[in-house]
């Protein structure tokens, strides 16, 4: 089956070097990791001076007080590592403490759903292990535009808007935070976090006799200093998003008895690829699933009916999988069995000519599949390009940011931080910053593997992914909550199975499927629901509706924020980015 062919024109160039590339969701950060690779850094300093900018210029995609998750692959490594950066829920987040205050689910926004914050030691760990600086000159970046002010984007100033009486009424520290004026700011705004600037100042200046001694010291003063501050300001009770007011759960043992880490990837191939994601903690597998299922498809082409169709109800199967399996508490899937060829076989066969408007989770290792309680009840946004989908009460839908770096020796990171977002809960003011709310995306049901348990990761939306193929390399990622994998996948179809160069994959018409149950308050699910960007032709959204999908378009450019970087066979370096939301940039020489 031959692609529809790409656009002659893409909306920047793909970039070639041999120097070193990046590509992130702001430009700034991307011009970060840049200037870290011009002054001798590698790609693993690169990505993390990038991220502390993100946690600065993207605060309404991540913070400090948020999660992350890495592909991390040093030069000559034979595969990457996971770094492992979401903190699990805290001692005291039992499901009979939510039920006792009438909760059905984990409110979306305030200080209950806040799981141990993992980003900024992760970041530490990933400087300390496989970086080359000095702590002080890798938060240089983040501290300047935290002290001296930075253009606030149209995202985040549209975000402050819509929790402007929230803030006003409940949280007063945010709105000092975010609306000094006391109306929220224009995009363009300068804004500046001086209480930010000084943690950072703080972190820099740890002693140490060594470069990782202090990158240790810093370490600790952040997880047994900094974090245990936030926690006792949300002890006080405030408003959360079921109308209520309550007090935060977690407490400073909490947090000393957590570090990020590094662990093994799980992966799979496809058409001659190795593929890595993290593990079924996160939602990385649905991603190695669907691959599986697609791998001897005739026509994998986004843009026709055949190959749509075929996507989406892949798509379905993977992530009904996931819904059911995944998580970090008793009962997940061993993704070896979701990935065995006799499974993965059965499920394909599920594949059928009309669109399934069915839950079908299967049973990788003979066991009865668990699943929630399936709302429909609630209008289901689509996540658009990775800005958040914000409520007046904070509930957030749909966030987060991504960096790729990859350097001239052969270093590789694909990175996706999130949570921490400025709506998530109070802003701590001797810190400027606030705390996640990634327990919300567990349940409060005994049984399930993504139920609440106390010391248990949440399962997370964040899924980046590393591709190889010998020394060729693929770094890329996108924001989008539970989008993130289903928006990478049509490019790297694209430019796999397609010939697409990856700027031509990433600028092509996107497309998605609502029929999974949302990670994110209330937690619903849109059966047979598409959403499709309105570049996709009229004839594919018409054959997709006559088999039975639910089309919805969603705008011509309006799905997805994936960014990539890469090595190809020639050892020449590349890299593309989204132009969507106007803000993705890749860089490099």
């Amino acid at each position: 089956m031959t692609f529809t062919p790409p656009e002659p024109f893409t909306t920047r160039p793909t970039l070639r070097g041999t120097f070193g590339m990046a590509a992130s969701t702001h430009w700034t950060a991307t011009a970060t990791a840049q200037s870290v690779l011009e002054r001798g850094g590698n790609a693993f300093d690169a990505a993390a001076a990038a991220a502390f900018v993100l946690h600065v210029v993207e605060p309404h995609l991540n913070g400090p007080g948020g999660d992350l998750v890495a592909l991390v692959r040093p030069a000559g490594a034979e595969a990457p590592v996971v770094l492992m950066g979401q903190g699990p829920a805290p001692a005291g987040a039992s499901i009979e403490r939510f039920r006792a205050r009438g909760l059905d689910l984990v409110p979306g926004a305030g200080g209950m759903a806040a799981a141990v914050p993992g980003a900024v030691d992760a970041w530490l760990l990933l400087v300390r292990d496989h970086g080359t600086w000095e702590l002080a000159d890798v938060l240089a970046y983040a501290i300047g535009y935290a002290r001296d002010g930075h253009p606030l984007v149209a995202g985040a100033a549209a975000t402050i808007a819509r929790v402007a009486e929230l803030f006003r009424d409940h949280w007063p520290s945010s709105a000092e935070r975010w609306m000094p004026t006391g109306s929220p700011p224009a995009p363009d705004t300068l804004v500046r976090n001086p209480a930010w600037a000084d943690v950072l100042d703080d972190l820099s200046a740890a002693g140490g006799a060594d470069r990782i001694a202090r990158i240790d010291a810093a370490r600790e003063r952040w997880m047994t200093v900094v974090l245990p501050e936030a926690a006792r300001f949300l002890e006080q009770p405030h408003r959360h998003a079921d109308g209520a007011d309550h007090p935060g759960i977690l407490d400073a043992t909490d947090l000393a008895s957590w570090r990020a880490s590094f662990e093994p990837a799980v992966s799979t191939s496809f058409r001659g690829w190795d593929v890595f994601k993290a593990g079924a903690w996160s939602q990385g597998p649905a991603l190695l699933h669907t691959l599986r299922l697609l791998e001897d498809a005739a026509d994998l082409d986004p843009a026709s009916p055949d190959g749509a169709h075929r996507l989406l109800e892949a798509q379905k199967l993977a992530y009904a999988d996931r819904d059911a399996w995944f998580g970090d508490a008793d009962g997940a899937v061993d993704v070896a069995a979701l990935l065995a060829d006799d499974y993965v076989a059965a499920r394909r066969d599920l594949i059928g000519p009309t669109a399934s408007s069915e839950l079908r989770p299967g049973s990788p290792d003979g066991r009865t599949p668990v699943l929630p309680p399936l709302r429909t009840d609630a209008v289901v946004a689509d996540g658009s390009t990775g800005e958040p989908t914000v409520d007046r009460s904070g509930q957030t839908r749909g966030d987060t940011c991504h960096v790729d770096v990859i350097d001239r020796w052969g270093n590789a990171v694909s990175a996706t931080p999130s949570g921490g977002w400025l709506q998530s809960s109070p802003t701590v003011p001797s810190l400027g910053f606030c705390l996640g709310t990634r327990l919300q995306a567990t349940w409060l049901i005994p049984g399930h593997p993504a139920s609440l348990t106390p010391g248990r990761r949440p399962r997370t939306t964040l899924t980046p992914t590393l591709l190889t193929r010998g020394d060729e390399v693929i770094a890329i990622g996108s924001p989008g909550g539970d989008q993130q994998d289903m928006w990478q996948l049509p490019v790297l179809l694209r430019m796999i199975v397609g010939g697409y160069s990856p700027q031509q994959a990433i600028d092509a018409p996107s497309l998605h499927t609502t029929a999974l149950i949302d990670s994110f308050w209330p937690r619903t699910w849109s059966p047979a629901g598409v959403v499709v960007e309105d570049r996709l032709s009229d004839d594919v959204v018409a054959a997709l509706e006559a088999r039975g999908h639910r089309v919805r378009r969603a705008g011509d450019w309006a799905l997805g924020r994936v960014t990539a970087v890469g090595c190809g066979a020639d050892g020449v370096l590349w890299a593309a980015a989204n132009p969507r939301g106007a803000q993705g940039y890749a860089a490099g020489r």
